[in-house]
């Protein structure tokens, strides 16, 4: 017979709050066509977007991440100091150590919160939200902070056509905590690291301590390139409208809800043609609302989808209470959906 207590916590776990921040600049298609041979009816007609937010030097991934969290944490209506663990998704903080997580805790004013950070790319916010309802549901944390965050605009090869485009900045966040009802349903998970070459890094960074970039790529200029996230295109397409369409499927049954019963359908912001491709496949109700931030967001990797949740509250598009399902998936390649209620 074990020796061990069994745990405490709340019988279920909900979103109590939403925040978000989007930098100050505002990027138009333009400005990326001064580097790659385009147009902006080409970019608007293949991936949906039509301006970025680009971070300036003080909008750093903490920064930023503060920003958003002040937010959720008003939302949620409770206090700074109640944060029991903070989880950061990211693959834009430079710095490997220490995690960022630690010092959001810090200056939001968290007890000494639990802090660190994940790498799930595109996927990160679900895998975040994941391990906050298993805290909750285990009593390691009453209330979890959960935060997707990016500077994508430092990881963007802007002579790159195929990816010069798509990419900006920005944090979203919520605030996870207990509840009396089911309000997370059960996360359909999983990675296909036999795809991890479709979307990557272009050089590791071990590279540079070599001392010989005769071998690095070089800009139009001569200069050696900055590591910078690329993809191939067509196969990631392809895997997103098609396998995702399925994960998405299984997390609606998992959480014993039929397309009817949605209010809000809220995918990670890759591209406005996967998501109507998997608004079609899944064969959605006019009646349910799709989330389409990408137009002027673009793609913020593990902050789109909390971010398009907190834009969609706000305006009204999405009200408290509705029920929505989320879906992110990217480079491993990592994907991650459940059902939730709106906060």
């Amino acid at each position: 017979m074990s020796k061990i207590k069994p745990s405490k916590g709340a019988p279920y776990a909900r979103i109590l709050g939403v925040g978000g921040y989007r930098p100050t600049r505002v990027v138009p298609n333009e400005v990326i066509l001064e580097k790659i041979d385009s147009s902006d009816e080409w970019i608007r007609s293949r991936s949906g977007i039509e301006t970025r937010h680009w971070a300036g030097p003080d909008e750093t991934v903490a920064a930023m991440s503060i920003e958003a969290s002040g937010k959720a944490i008003a939302d949620a209506g409770i206090d700074a100091s109640q944060i029991g663990a903070v989880v950061v998704s990211t693959v834009s903080h430079f710095s490997q150590t220490p995690a960022v997580a630690t010092e959001i805790a810090d200056k939001l004013g968290t007890d000494k919160a639990a802090a660190f950070d994940i790498s799930a790319g595109c996927a990160g916010f679900g895998y975040g939200l994941t391990l906050a309802k298993g805290m909750i549901v285990e009593g390691s944390a009453e209330y979890v902070l959960v935060i997707g965050v990016e500077r994508l605009s430092d990881l963007t090869d802007l002579e790159d056509r195929a990816t010069a485009f798509l990419f900006g900045d920005g944090a979203g966040a919520v605030v996870v905590g207990p509840s009396q009802e089911p309000a997370i349903g059960p996360t359909v998970w999983g990675s296909e690291g036999d795809k991890s070459e479709t979307i990557k890094q272009t050089v590791p960074w071990d590279r540079f301590r070599i001392g010989d970039l005769s071998s690095l790529p070089l800009d139009s200029e001569g200069n050696v390139k900055f590591p910078a996230i690329t993809q191939e295109g067509q196969a990631v397409f392809r895997w997103a409208v098609f396998e995702m369409a399925k994960v998405a499927q299984q997390a609606l049954d998992a959480a014993g809800i039929s397309p009817d019963d949605l209010d809000v359908f809220i995918p990670h912001q890759a591209n406005v043609r996967i998501i109507d491709s998997m608004v079609k496949t899944l064969k959605l109700p006019e009646h349910v609302m799709v989330a389409r931030d990408i137009r002027t967001t673009g793609n913020t990797s593990a902050a789109s989808i909390p971010l398009a949740m907190e834009r969609l509250l706000a305006t009204g598009e999405a009200k408290s209470g509705d029920t929505a399902l989320v879906i992110g998936f990217g480079a491993g390649l990592v994907y991650a959906a459940t059902v939730v209620t709106l906060p």
